[in-house]
């Protein structure tokens, strides 16, 4: 049965440090209905070595992941297995033989005929919950304690209530949420007498307490809950990733001003987050992802407005879809054609088209006579070619006069269409990865209701548009290439005044005049977060790069105090502003030197009274480290540093201690070396 707990309690024992300290390696995998052999191993590779697998061929991926495994002693999870085909699970097994004796496999699945199927040296069948411990679950997420003893006049209430959820803690828990904060005996009255109860199951294959739950959320939290049904079974998303959907498709709209509110996003992802339909990942708390119940309710309460696509069975049929189909996402796969999509072109109406990846898969192709026809859905708000091999994107583009969200990252996109520039209304665009990318639209000064250009990792893009100034509403700019000559210079950071999140400067050597720092006043941009100053590194020295105007460009880039991560990169002037390592900066955890070849000393960081990690990188003119460094001032440097880096100090000779007045000279096995 589901909710049950049985992923819940895998995770706990996963990330337990016992287990942690008692296997060499570990890898979990989200299987649900999907048990795609090659697909599977494809998932546990990537999970051991971090990195994307782009082979196809099954034997080579099983050669490979029976390499990572040959006598080392693993723990691998299989969540949510379905398949009850033996020979299936032969053919995944082979390289599990390779491990070294003491190895693990842990299968989670509502299925008993899959656990004989798996032959388990033991198998544990989860039971409900008793009153007793649901009741606490309930309590603990309704009224914040284990029990009703400061709330007696709603324990009779809660028992009841308790009781339809059948001993599920997921339930519980839910349910709980519904009621968090609400001491209102007449309110939980009307969750235990809802009809909601009694619907039919032909009607709802969901458990009774979970719609119960969604009936009682506001109309907008239905709205946006609804959109989720989008992300198929162990999707794992962003906050922020659904919140920019979420606004695209105009569920934030502030009644005021008529503007996407991003604040407003933040509100309703924390509701539906703190009523447990969004769920928080043990091992990436940036990432959430929604119970397999969860996602069934969503679907239920989607009805034919949202479709997913989601298997591969799916992919040579003619699809057919509805007359009132709004929204479509689907799973990518290596090569789309056209009978995928069957009559989705006559659907005029279509405002999503959403394609949804699982994991970080190898790029794929969508054929060339499909990306004409959608271009056609002129009602499309979000469009997204996320992933796809397209090296161009037709002038139609600009037909499209209502998309707000335009995903082109992953892509093999070059330059941007210049009828970019007629999506008037567009919100969010989002380039990231596009290592190809070498311009974007000349006039981008237009776009004025742009919030989001998401442009992170993009080596080739040459420089920023002139008048990218005039974008005044832009909340999020990754990366700011400064132009040479006529191009954009740092100037055009000025009336950026709402900037957030993470701002990487590149190519700062194109800046000639001192006044276009200035002018940036990065000191005013309160609500950066991340900051990233980077100069080419030189490949001839210093003889094209003038190390005094790189100096006075640098000095004039103080950064605002709410600063939190701070890097620069290639810097060439031969010493740091008076303004680094001041202790003012009472915020900044963590700080990076990389390249920064001709300084002979670093700043007095060991003032920054936040500081927690620090990387020095390839300062090789630095001979040693003394009270410069610690801060001449200061009676205890560094107190909250937890890491410390140094790699390529190949003119690195002594390190005096805080307080002593003695060097200490460093063995030339530590020279240009990591050191910690």
């Amino acid at each position: 049965m589901g909710g049950l707990g049985k992923t819940t309690l895998a995770q706990l024992v996963y990330n337990d440090k016992r287990v942690q300290d008692h296997f060499d390696l570990k890898a979990w995998t989200c299987v649900s209905e999907d048990f795609d052999v090659k697909g599977l191993t494809k998932t546990i590779l990537r999970s051991i070595t971090k990195q994307t697998i782009d082979d196809s061929d099954l034997n080579l991926l099983q050669e490979e992941l029976k390499k990572k495994l040959s006598q080392k002693k693993f723990l691998l999870v299989l969540d949510d297995v379905w398949n009850e085909n033996y020979n299936d699970w032969v053919d995944m097994s082979r390289p599990f033989e390779a491990g070294a004796q003491g190895s693990k496999i842990v299968v989670t699945t509502r299925n008993q005929q899959v656990a004989k199927i798996m032959r388990p040296d033991q198998a544990y069948e989860l039971k409900n919950l008793s009153t007793e411990d649901c009741l606490s679950v309930f309590a603990q997420h309704s009224l914040g304690t284990r029990d009703f003893s400061s709330h007696k006049s709603l324990e009779d209430i809660g028992k009841k209530i308790v009781i339809k959820c059948n001993g599920l803690p997921l339930a519980a828990k839910t349910l709980g949420g519904l009621l968090c904060g609400e001491h209102d005996k007449g309110v939980w009255e009307d969750v235990l007498s809802s009809k909601i109860w009694e619907l039919p199951q032909q009607r709802c294959g969901i458990i009774p307490a979970l719609a119960v739950s969604y009936y009682y959320l506001p109309p907008i939290l239905k709205q946006c809950f609804a959109y989720c049904s989008l992300f198929p079974k162990d999707y794992e998303f962003e906050e922020e990733e659904i919140i920019l959907l979420w606004s695209a498709s105009g569920f934030l709209v502030h009644k005021e001003s008529g503007n996407p509110n991003e604040v407003l996003g933040r509100k309703f992802f924390h509701e539906l987050r703190s009523r447990s339909f969004f769920q928080q990942l043990s091992n990436n708390t940036s990432r959430f992802v929604m119970h397999d119940l969860i996602n069934d309710l969503a679907r239920w309460a989607a009805g034919e407005i949202y479709f997913t696509m989601e298997y591969t069975s799916e992919i040579y049929k003619q699809q057919s879809f509805s007359e009132n189909l709004r929204h479509l996402s689907y799973i990518p796969e290596y090569f789309d054609g056209g009978k995928r999509f069957g009559d989705l072109y006559d659907i005029q109406h279509l405002r999503t088209f959403l394609p949804v990846m699982l994991t970080k898969s190898s790029p794929g192709f969508l054929a060339p006579s499909i990306l004409p026809k959608l271009l056609k859905l002129r009602r499309l708000r979000v469009f997204s070619l996320r992933g796809y091999c397209i090296p161009e994107l037709p002038d139609s583009i600009g037909d499209l006069r209502y998309l707000r969200y335009l995903n082109l990252s992953r892509t093999e996109i070059r330059t941007l269409p210049e009828s970019v520039n007629k999506l008037y209304n567009l919100h969010s665009l989002l380039l990231e990865d596009c290592d190809r990318l070498k311009k974007l639209c000349a006039d981008m000064g237009n776009l004025a209701k742009l919030h989001h250009l998401k442009n992170s990792n993009t080596k080739s893009l040459e420089e920023m548009p002139v008048g990218i100034g005039r974008l005044t509403s832009l909340q999020t700019l990754c990366n700011f290439v400064v132009g040479k000559g006529s191009g954009s210079g740092l100037r055009e950071l000025k009336l950026l005044t709402h900037l957030h999140g993470t701002l990487n400067i590149s190519k700062l050597e194109n800046v000639k005049d001192v006044g276009d720092a200035k002018e940036a006043q990065l000191d005013g941009k309160k609500n950066l977060r991340e900051l990233l100053l980077r100069w080419t590194l030189s490949t001839d020295g210093s003889s094209s790069r003038e190390a005094e105007i790189e100096k006075d460009v640098l000095d004039m880039l103080e950064p605002n105090k709410n600063l939190e991560q701070f890097c620069i990169s290639g810097y060439r002037g031969a010493k740091f502003p008076t303004w680094f390592g001041d202790s003012s900066f009472s915020k900044l955890v963590t700080l990076k030197f990389e390249y920064c070849g001709m300084c002979p000393t670093l700043p007095s960081v060991g003032q920054l009274p936040s500081l927690k990690h620090l990387a020095v990188c390839g300062m090789t003119s630095v001979k040693r480290l003394g009270s410069e460094f610690y801060g001449n001032d200061t009676p205890i440097p560094f107190p909250c540093l937890e890491t410390l880096h140094f790699e390529d100090m190949q003119g690195w000779e002594d390190w005096i201690p805080h307080g002593s007045s003695q060097g200490v000279e460093r063995t030339p096995s530590c020279i240009g070396e990591a050191c910690y």
